[in-house]
């Protein structure tokens, strides 16, 4: 649209653009552009002002100057560790646990192996610092198994070969990406079998560092991939331990979800741990070894094929409405999926009044039971369905959430809210209110498995 920086500056200045990111390459000609009488001073300041707003409200003049040292100083403290090792183990989402196998004893196995790529290095993601300290999962294994089982290690495959220096661990600003070669990868799967088959118990851990899951900022550093499976012979590593028949447990580290349909098949055990920070190991091990109960849930839909991509929970009614001729529309594990070491019944689900004014509010309650043997959190999840509107609406909304801590056999009675703020949008006209008509309450533990009840609401 504009053959110079300055036309261009000019262009989007006017369409009222405020801010020229990253670098400000194009609006540094603003001054001469102001000086040409093509925008007044005014139209400039009008534009300086919005910025300073901005950072008004969110307190940055108030704040005074950021000591770096101070920072450095704080995230070093004991508290900063503690923190990271409870938003690690709280994050943590068990996807699958077939025959209970988790969580094990101390004792329970002789021997465990560890199996990496991701077993003895941390990735932290495309936009995360190195932290002063970090325990990987064959630390935090070790750690906490003590001298009561053996535990071995292998490398298993390695995922990219200018990325496996664990001294450097800031992949990210690696420009070119050289993937091993299928016979080296063969070799060190071999490797990883041998310590397998002397193992009573194997931890797998597959995924992605940070070359494969980045941001693209340049032609030499892309960063995009047209495929969610995992790469670099990794599925082969999971399925050659699997068929060494010994129990396994699939661990991911990741920076989005991932395509593992043979994996969620045929693996018993499955923990997703996403980039968990500094204190991944530790998190692991506790739950690993039945310290604290996994009750970290999905906030992002996982698919079976990048195919069925776009897929999130909450689309439109015609949306995902036919099958696939090679395949269904449902997700590998949905919105909101999470799995406990104990188990959760919710009943009872009724509402205060099933009429309610558009200006008016009800009451929501449910109770939920701890039925198994350990204490445990759950995060129960309120989704609303507008079922006749105005302008198309999903087919579910996240609407609220609590977290709920119950005791073997303890029953709690859960209360929502459902007022305006959850019931209104921009209709027709372009009017954010509540319409009368018909909604669908629904309160579960995840966006597929739920129990509903119908609100009316009326003038």
């Amino acid at each position: 649209m504009a053959e110079t920086e300055k036309e261009a500056a000019y262009q989007a200045f006017k369409a009222g653009v405020t801010i020229d990111l990253p670098n400000g390459s194009n609006y540094r000609h603003l001054v001469d552009l102001v000086k040409e009488n093509r925008i007044t001073a005014d139209e400039l300041d009008m534009n300086v002002s919005r910025i300073l707003e901005l950072k008004f409200k969110l307190g940055l003049f108030e704040s005074g100057d950021i000591d770096p040292q101070k920072a450095i100083e704080v995230s070093s403290l004991p508290e900063a560790d503690e923190l990271a090792l409870k938003a690690a183990e709280k994050s943590m989402v068990l996807l699958k646990n077939e025959g209970n196998l988790l969580p094990i004893g101390k004792n329970q196995y002789n021997t465990i192996a560890v199996i990496e790529p991701c077993a003895n290095t941390n990735y932290y993601g495309d936009y995360s610092g190195i932290p002063k300290n970090a325990v990987t999962l064959l630390e935090g294994v070790k750690n906490k198994a003590g001298n009561q089982c053996e535990i071995l290690y292998a490398e298993g495959c390695r995922i990219t070969k200018n990325g496996s220096d664990t001294s450097m661990n800031n992949y990210q600003f690696i420009d070119e990406v050289v993937f091993p070669t299928k016979e080296e990868n063969q070799r060190l799967i071999k490797e990883a079998v041998e310590v397998a088959d002397r193992a009573d118990f194997i931890i797998v851990a597959v995924g992605e560092n940070e070359q494969l899951c980045r941001e693209a900022w340049l032609p030499s550093h892309f960063g995009d991939n047209f495929t969610l499976d995992l790469l670099s012979d990794q599925e082969d590593l999971v399925k050659a331990i699997v068929a060494t028949n010994k129990p396994v447990l699939v661990y991911l580290m990741h920076g989005r979800p991932l395509t593992i349909n043979w994996i969620a098949e045929n693996v018993p055990t499955i923990i997703d741990g996403w980039y968990m920070g500094q204190e991944t190991g530790n998190a692991f091990a506790k739950i690993l070894f039945g310290e604290t109960s996994p009750s970290g849930k999905l906030t992002i839909t996982y698919p079976r094929s990048a195919g069925q991509l776009p897929m999130y929970y909450n689309h439109k009614p015609g949306a995902r409405y036919f099958e696939y001729v090679s395949g269904g529309t449902d997700p590998l594990f949905p919105f909101g999926h999470g799995l406990s070491y104990t188990t959760f019944d919710y009943s009872n689900l009724r509402l205060s009044d099933s009429l309610m004014k558009t200006s008016g509010s009800v009451e929501l309650e449910f109770d939920i039971t701890n039925t198994g043997t350990m204490e445990g959190d759950e995060i129960v999840q309120l989704y609303i369905r507008d079922l006749v509107s105005s302008v198309t609406r999903p087919v579910m909304e996240l609407k609220d959430f609590q977290k709920i801590t119950l005791q073997p056999g303890e029953t709690k009675t859960v209360t929502f809210s459902i007022d305006q703020s959850k019931l209104a949008f921009w209709n027709i006209d372009m009017e954010y209110l509540v319409e009368p008509g018909k909604f669908e309450i629904m309160v579960g533990r995840s966006s597929v498995d739920y129990l509903k009840t119908n609100l009316v609401i009326i003038k």
